[in-house]
């Protein structure tokens, strides 16, 4: 018994659930912020986009709406597909802010399709052209995409090392080689490195610095998602993992 094998057996109940709260949290912590925030959201797309106080107010409306309903829909497991087509629908809307989201709706969209009673029942064989599989395989593939946010590139030991490590990880998570291992101990890296770095909670909520710390830590908590719902669902079918049982 391995101590990914002991981990997920441990973990199983709940592992799914919060792989799905990590995913949407940057939708959900944008949704809370518009609420709270209401006035001073409206009055900014008002300014920047000179398109008068009813569209702006519908915009942040919709955003609202659109994000804390997506989220609900998710988190309680009723209609996933179309609670994640709605959050496409939000990110087409806020493309620049949002484009790294798309790997973590590809992967609940995967999750949503899955065969059987159970998700860990098992992935399917490579020669079912399931869509879920693509899905799976789209969603590692973005999930890179979405960790080279994450990088930082400066001649610091520790970044240095930091990106040579996570980028190894995630290569290995991408292909799909030893798949839930490198996922589950990049889940351990992030984590360490989100609580120590982007600790916006430790800076008043005045200073520039809270609201990047902040940006920062809900994009790496959204990356540590989808590597946990990586390693409850598996790679898929079309991987190396897979690919080697039939060697």
């Amino acid at each position: 018994l391995t101590l990914n094998d002991l981990f997920l057996r441990v973990t199983k109940q709940y592992l799914p659930h919060l792989a799905r709260l990590c995913l949407i949290s940057t939708f959900l912590e944008d949704g809370i912020r518009m609420w709270f925030q209401w006035n001073e959201q409206r009055d900014y797309i008002e300014a920047t986009w000179s398109c008068g106080y009813f569209l702006a107010t519908c915009f942040v409306l919709l955003n609202l709406i659109g994000q804390l309903g997506g989220c609900v829909l998710i988190l309680s497991r009723n209609f996933v597909q179309y609670a994640c087509f709605g959050l496409f629908g939000i990110i087409a809307l806020q493309t620049v802010a949002y484009m790294n989201n798309c790997c973590g709706l590809l992967l609940l969209l995967a999750e949503s399709r899955s065969e059987g009673k159970s998700m860990f029942a098992g992935v399917p064989s490579m020669g079912e052209s399931s869509p879920k599989q693509y899905m799976q395989l789209g969603g590692r593939v973005l999930l890179v995409l979405m960790f080279m946010t994450l990088l930082h590139f400066d001649s610091s030991f520790f970044s240095i090392l930091q990106n040579m490590v996570g980028t190894a990880l995630i290569i290995l998570v991408a292909i799909g080689f030893k798949t839930k291992l490198a996922a589950l101990t990049l889940v351990v890296w992030l984590l360490a490195i989100n609580v120590y770095f982007n600790a916006f909670w430790t800076i008043p909520a005045y200073k520039p610095m809270h609201d990047f710390l902040k940006y920062d830590f809900f994009q790496t908590t959204s990356v540590i998602g989808g590597l946990l719902l990586v390693v409850a669902l598996g790679p898929g079918g079309v991987s190396m993992d897979e690919k080697k049982k039939e060697w």
